[in-house]
């Protein structure tokens, strides 16, 4: 792994378990929980987060995402196996295309664009660190706030949680 790669994705691994135990925590029959008007419901919002790998394949595997022809991802969900399978199948994409990724790829130029015109650009490595992968964890740390509102024990994310100590720091 090129030290550019090892400095901004050696967490990649972990980020997914993490994310994966927060997801598996995610009762089903909750799905329509909705702590305000003005959020997402914790189906819509868990799919989000399950989905947001996605983002990160696609800014791996191409040059640009032009919204006027870009399809959004899933935001349904039918029950907990099927947000967990979603989540696994990006994930799976996402460590293995980066895998594939060098140096150059990582520091070329990428781009939203919509009706022709750029929106913003920034270097690869920059978009996949910021707006993928800081992304899911922000969203990821949304979940687990709707699961304290629910009484559901929250797993250690970074350390310990009120519900789960985490002894080992890695």
């Amino acid at each position: 792994m090129s030290a550019l790669k090892h400095l901004a994705y050696n967490d990649l691994d972990r980020e997914i378990a993490t994310t994966r135990k927060v997801l598996e925590r995610v009762p089903g029959e909750k799905f329509s929980f909705q702590p305000h008007e003005k959020s997402m419901n914790l189906g819509r919002l868990a799919m989000h987060v399950a989905t947001l790998l996605q983002w990160a394949v696609d800014t791996i595997t191409k040059d640009e995402l032009d919204l006027d022809t870009t399809k959004g991802p899933r935001t349904d969900v039918k029950d907990s196996a099927d947000l967990l399978a979603e989540f696994e199948k990006h994930a799976a994409r996402c460590k293995a295309e980066l895998a594939k990724l060098d140096d150059a790829a990582l520091s070329k130029t990428w781009r939203v664009v919509k009706g022709g015109q750029e929106m913003y650009s920034a270097p690869r490595a920059y978009v996949l660190r910021v707006w993928c992968l800081n992304h899911l964890v922000h969203h990821r740390a949304q979940v687990c706030v709707y699961l304290r509102l629910l009484n559901v024990p929250v797993p250690a994310v970074y350390f310990n949680s009120a519900d789960e100590p985490a002894w080992i720091f890695d």
